[in-house]
């Protein structure tokens, strides 16, 4: 196969560009490809090459998908110009979307069947966590591919864990988004309240810092909420899109979530507001009107 010890990556979102981004700065060979000429522009200044198509992907070897939804990452890797359109033979396929975990399972089917492979590798950390090489990456798949992607992978993350077969990395990546769906939601509240009172909100960090209340959460997005910080760390939609995903499983599975579900709400009320597209601290704007830092 050519293009060995290559990357190719579909999807340049504020993840897939800082994953390309992390790669090139560790002089990794990056292809690149996205519906907006914009993005893909972006990329190839800062050293990619470009793919006019995701099945010119493939000659990477290993390609990461970063997508919003099953429907695109079904569409990118198995469309008539798909990853996996043409001769896929050995390709190894990386999907660091968030999406559910049955497709999932099918799509890791379905490449198997064309003697692809393929690993979700959902991630937690966001953009920040990329550029550093940070990432949490929750992991399923065989072991004979989940070790393949490790090389690229370690790149990105400095704590990996596999799970078990495909799909076990998007359901706990579901676990992930509750714990972090709704953290968001109560550091808003926290956040607003300080904000009606007038208080610094670093000197109120450094209060709660050490005590029960503290987490990696407060510490990375207190004072961005309070301080109506929007610059993008990940999107209102997006979120929306994991909380559902989760309330579906719990639903299958029997499990009631009734804080998720409201948090979910609340996630789609900005969106309907048309706040979908801006970072998590938009929740602030459900409390008072915000004149926001852009």
């Amino acid at each position: 196969m050519s293009g060995q010890g290559d990357v190719g990556i579909a999807g340049l979102g504020v993840m897939g560009s800082a994953i390309a981004r992390r790669l090139l700065r560790r002089e990794r060979a990056v292809r690149v490809y996205d519906i907006r000429p914009e993005a893909v522009g972006q990329l190839t200044q800062e050293g990619a090459t470009t793919a006019e198509s995701p099945a010119l992907l493939a000659s990477s070897g290993v390609v990461i998908l970063s997508l919003n939804t099953a429907d695109i990452v079904e569409q990118v890797a198995f469309g008539p110009d798909g990853v996996l359109s043409a001769a896929p033979d050995g390709v190894l396929v990386i999907d660091m979307s968030s999406i559910d975990p049955e497709r999932t399972r099918e799509f890791a089917e379905r490449a198997a069947k064309l003697g692809a492979g393929w690993v979700d590798a959902p991630l937690s950390g966001g953009a920040p966590g990329t550029e550093r090489g940070e990432l949490t990456l929750m992991l399923g798949g065989e072991v004979e591919h989940v070790e393949r992607a490790l090389p690229v992978l370690g790149v990105l993350a400095s704590r990996l864990t596999h799970l078990g077969p495909a799909g076990s990395g998007q359901l706990v990546k579901s676990v992930n988004q509750v714990l972090v769906g709704c953290g968001f939601a109560a550091l808003a509240e926290a956040a607003a309240l300080v904000r009606a009172a007038g208080l610094p909100p670093r000197q109120v960090l450094t209060a709660l810092s050490g005590g029960r209340a503290d987490s990696a959460l407060l510490q990375e997005f207190f004072v961005k909420f309070a301080e109506a910080d929007l610059s993008p760390t990940g999107r209102v939609s997006n979120m929306v899109k994991d909380l559902e995903a989760a309330r579906d499983y719990a639903r299958s599975a029997g499990v009631p979530l009734p804080v998720t579900t409201s948090v979910a709400e609340l996630h789609r009320w900005l969106t309907a507001a048309g706040h979908g597209d801006a970072d998590n601290a938009a929740l602030m704007h459900y409390y008072a009107p915000l004149e926001v830092r852009p």
